[in-house]
């Protein structure tokens, strides 16, 4: 990103929007670029509390006249020399048409010059007036290098004796998109707590990483103590994703393979797609990261349900490799065709958004989503080449169900023996893995109230007392069978029982 606003910069771009949290590692870069002999200049830093003030010079050194934006943008329009002129927050002045005009009239003036505006904001905000001037670009998060210097600092700080080279190696790759200074507190955290900065210590940096996640709020850190084999059935599903358990390593990248993309998993709900998606995460020990598209929509402010997108994504790509996981997909972007009346057309610009990153991305986060309704999805989202691969879910074959029981029983008793599986297996014909739980659990209930052990007949007469979902909706799951048939993939080992899709 450096070398790219060095070019900005020398090409005379007299408007440049740089997206930061990190104001002193950003002031930093451009003070590199400033001092380059190709495109030697000054800088200048405004802000509404000090004005404009020379970069180097002490912090509480203030110029009244330039306190508000508007003298300012006229004081930058009067410089005769060339300079950099970064302007930090002006994001809330922006809805102000002085303040506008004043940019426009300033970046005018810099034609055959050597003089450029740097807005320097965590928020993009761009006018229209402003777009077909304006450059967009994201200051990047520290990568390895730069987090080995502040590991390396820190360790000579603290006299610490050198971590071996794989040791060095997990504390970085768990400081992976924190900020410098959020990487340097927790170094220093760590530090302070156990004495050294060893390979123990890297569950302390990765908490801070965790509290980066809740910080953001549209994203939520998902740790799952379950396996991927507490699932039943669904053995070609299990089976792709255990194919791939290293496929974000570097031995990957070296065979010449490709990074996989993500996968939608479509079906019959209840019938294990969320729990798969949270057991792939232990299954390939990566983080999982689980989108609530509910906060993503933000009506206070037009532009910022998509910020909020977009900051979640880049969240989610700073901590890479990573699954981002996005629950009952058709209900997020579902009405993405036709809301655009009801909501500003919010919905239709955050699903494009979405798109457009599923499309560029080039970071290591693989994206598993699930749904239940396939008709509601956008024909974009299902074309080939979105996804690596489209999995349908049916509900389970008879040897799953016996296979979903014995998991279910086994997490409750430690002697099950004593319940006929085969049986258990015959009695629940159409019924989904959620609905078999809820029939076990109905079971103890009941036994529990006549202070007695729970028994196979009890749970017979749970399964009989359920209405399931494959009855109640009959029409809808035979139309995601009729859907799934031709155009997805059976997550059951069995081909046979996928084509026959009777209940």
């Amino acid at each position: 990103m450096q070398e790219e606003l060095n070019i900005l910069v020398q090409a005379q771009y007299p408007l440049i929007y740089l997206i930061t949290s990190e104001e002193e590692r950003s002031e930093r870069a451009i003070a590199l670029i400033a001092q380059t002999k190709t495109s030697l200049r000054q800088l200048f830093i405004w802000t509404m509390t000090h004005g404009m003030v020379e970069y180097g010079h002490p912090r509480n050194v203030t110029r009244h006249e330039t306190l508000s934006p508007e003298a300012a943008i006229n004081w930058v329009y009067r410089q005769k020399e060339p300079g950099i002129f970064v302007f930090k927050d002006l994001h809330p002045f922006l809805d102000d048409p002085g303040t506008v005009r004043s940019l426009r009239d300033a970046i005018a003036s810099f034609k055959g010059t050597n003089k450029s505006i740097v807005l320097m904001s965590p928020l993009q905000k761009v006018p229209i007036e402003l777009e077909k001037e304006v450059v967009v670009l994201d200051f990047p998060l520290p990568d390895l290098a730069e987090l080995n210097q502040v590991l390396s600092n820190q360790l000579e700080i603290a006299k610490n004796r050198r971590p071996s080279t794989e040791t060095r190696e997990k504390l970085l790759k768990a400081a992976l998109g924190l900020t410098r200074d959020e990487a340097e507190k927790v170094y220093r955290k760590a530090f302070v707590k156990t004495g050294r900065l060893t390979e123990e210590e890297v569950e302390i940096v990765l908490s801070e990483k965790k509290q980066l996640i809740r910080r953001n709020g549209i994203l939520e850190y998902i740790e799952e103590d379950e396996t991927i084999d507490a699932v039943g059935g669904l053995d070609e599903l299990k089976r792709w994703l255990k194919q791939r358990s290293n496929a974000f390593t570097e031995k990957a990248r070296e065979y010449g393979l490709p990074q996989p993309k993500g996968m939608l998993i479509l079906g019959v709900p209840g019938c294990g797609k969320s729990m798969i998606a949270k057991t792939t995460s232990r299954l390939w020990g990566l983080p999982l990261l689980r989108l609530d598209m509910g906060r993503v929509y933000d009506g206070s402010m037009v532009g910022r349900s998509e910020a909020n997108l977009r900051g979640a994504l880049k969240t989610a790509e700073s901590i890479s490799p990573a699954i981002l996981f996005i629950d009952e997909m058709d209900k997020a972007f579902g009405g993405s065709g036709g809301s655009s009346d009801s909501d500003g057309g919010a919905s239709s610009r955050i699903f494009g958004t979405f798109l457009t990153w599923m499309q560029e991305k080039t970071s290591p986060v693989f994206v598993m989503a699930t749904a239940n309704r396939v008709e509601r999805l956008p024909g974009e989202f299902l074309r080939k080449g979105r996804f690596d691969e489209i999995f349908f879910v049916d509900l389970p074959s008879l040897e799953e169900r016996q296979a979903i029981f014995q998991i279910h029983l086994h997490k409750r008793r430690s002697d099950i023996d004593r319940f006929d599986l085969e049986q258990l297996g015959k009695v629940s014909d159409g019924f989904s893995g959620a609905e078999i739980e809820q029939a076990i659990i109905a079971a103890m209930y009941e036994a529990f109230a006549q202070e007695r052990e729970f028994t196979q007949l009890d749970i017979i007469a749970a399964i009989k007392a359920t209405l399931p979902l494959s009855k109640t909706m009959t029409e809808q799951v035979t139309a995601l069978r009729d859907w799934a048939r031709q155009r997805a993939r059976p997550a059951a080992a069995s081909t046979a029982e996928y084509q026959r899709m009777e209940f």
